[in-house]
């Protein structure tokens, strides 16, 4: 729109003619919008609020009477308040350029003050108490003239011909070059260490390498020699349980074989042998008692009847043992056990017919008939102590 103006962000806009600004201000301030200004009867110019650098290079005597080259830069604005545009616009709106001349030789002088003040020791080793003094020495001249100072750095010191600040640093050059030096000397033993350590590590690598194909070489000869003995290895333990199963087929058919020779010889021998020793005891015992019978007075005609028919009795009894299907569980004694059976058998016999004929000699007769079956069951136990059994153990089968 005509006559309408809008100052930039970084500008402030100043319009004179009409009425004052504030503060009695030969001019009104507008900062951040635009202002309707009528053209012929208003005036306006614009005062930059940018920031703005000034050099300061200056040089200064000591405390020490040291001539120091002091270089400085300085940050400066215009302030953001009314008041320091104002200040600022009265004295730098026709020429804004000096805004920076005039700052350095501000700065310029309090250098000069502040440095005087000090020793050079001071100045190179507190340059941000020097920064800090000149800074707040030079606060109330800047706001006079409307400036804000952002910052203010030293840039260098130097002390010329004189060689104070290197005589000043010599002890401390020194130092630092002998702890660089020690330094040095330690980076290279430390250099060499690891480079020992590392042709160790190497050496200790190729060892283990080599160990490890050697290893391996040895391995695949014992695989590569398992491998060529396994058939040699495997037909020989194929034999081998071949022969060990006909060992063992031969053993087998040697037991069965001595059992066959055993039931077929050893057993029928042994009930022959067993039978014919019975007869022999009976026999003896028919003789026995016939003695005693001759040298007793009563019934003595009964008696050896008795003792005739019974050697009959028992050999009939043994006889059919040749012809039964006999299993003799325990041998001999088995043998043994059958023979005393039909003593006994034959005894019983008698003892019934003597119990049948009555008298008065019943008791006496019945009394001695006891005693020879005692005797004769005596000569059969004494034989089967002999064989070394008792007479009462072992199974007997007669089918």
């Amino acid at each position: 729109m005509f006559g309408y103006r809008v100052p930039a962000p970084d500008e402030a806009m100043l319009i004179s003619g009409g009425r004052r600004g504030l503060g009695g201000a030969p001019f009104r301030v507008v900062t951040g919008h635009g202002q309707f200004v009528l053209p012929v009867f208003r005036k306006t110019r614009f005062l930059t609020l940018a920031m703005c650098e000034a050099e300061v290079a200056e040089t200064c005597v000591t405390k020490q009477g040291i001539a120091l080259t002091v270089k400085a830069v300085i940050a400066f604005k215009v302030g953001n308040d009314n008041e320091s545009i104002v200040n600022a616009g009265q004295r730098f709106l026709s020429d804004q350029d000096q805004m920076s001349v005039l700052t350095g030789r501000i700065f310029a002088g309090h250098l000069r003050s502040i440095i005087g003040s000090m020793t050079v020791e001071e100045i190179v080793t507190e340059r941000q108490k020097l920064a800090t003094e000149v800074l707040e020495t030079s606060k109330s001249e800047m706001a006079k003239i409307g400036l804000t100072v952002d910052s203010l750095q030293i840039q260098s010191i130097d002390d010329g011909a004189t060689g104070y600040i290197d005589a000043m640093s010599a002890p401390h050059l020194a130092a630092i070059q002998r702890q660089a030096q020690i330094a040095q000397a330690q980076a290279t033993q430390a250099s060499v260490e690891a480079q020992q350590v590392a042709a160790r590590n190497q050496a200790e690598y190729a060892r283990q390498t080599a160990v490890v194909q050697a290893e391996y070489s040895a391995e695949v000869d014992r695989a590569q020699a398992r491998s060529a003995q396994a058939g040699p290895l495997a037909q020989a333990h194929a034999q081998q349980e071949v022969l060990a199963a006909q060992t063992e087929l031969a053993l087998r058919a040697a037991e069965l074989r001595q059992q066959q020779l055993v039931a077929e010889i050893v057993k029928p021998a042994e009930a022959e042998a067993e039978r014919i020793r019975v007869l022999a005891i009976a026999d003896a015992e028919r003789m026995r008692i016939q003695a005693e019978a001759a040298a007793s007075h009563d019934r003595v005609a009964l008696d050896r009847m008795l003792i005739d028919q019974l050697p009959l009795i028992v050999k009939e009894a043994a006889s059919g043992l040749s012809g039964a299907n006999v299993n003799v569980l325990n041998g001999a004694d088995g043998l043994s056990e059958i023979a005393a059976g039909l003593v006994s058998q034959g005894l019983t016999i008698l003892d019934s017919v003597r119990k049948n004929l009555g008298g008065e000699n019943d008791g006496a007769e019945a009394s001695n008939g006891t005693g020879r079956e005692v005797a004769l069951r005596g000569r059969l136990g004494g034989q089967r102590g002999r064989d070394g059994k008792d007479g009462t153990d072992g199974p007997i089968d007669i089918q």
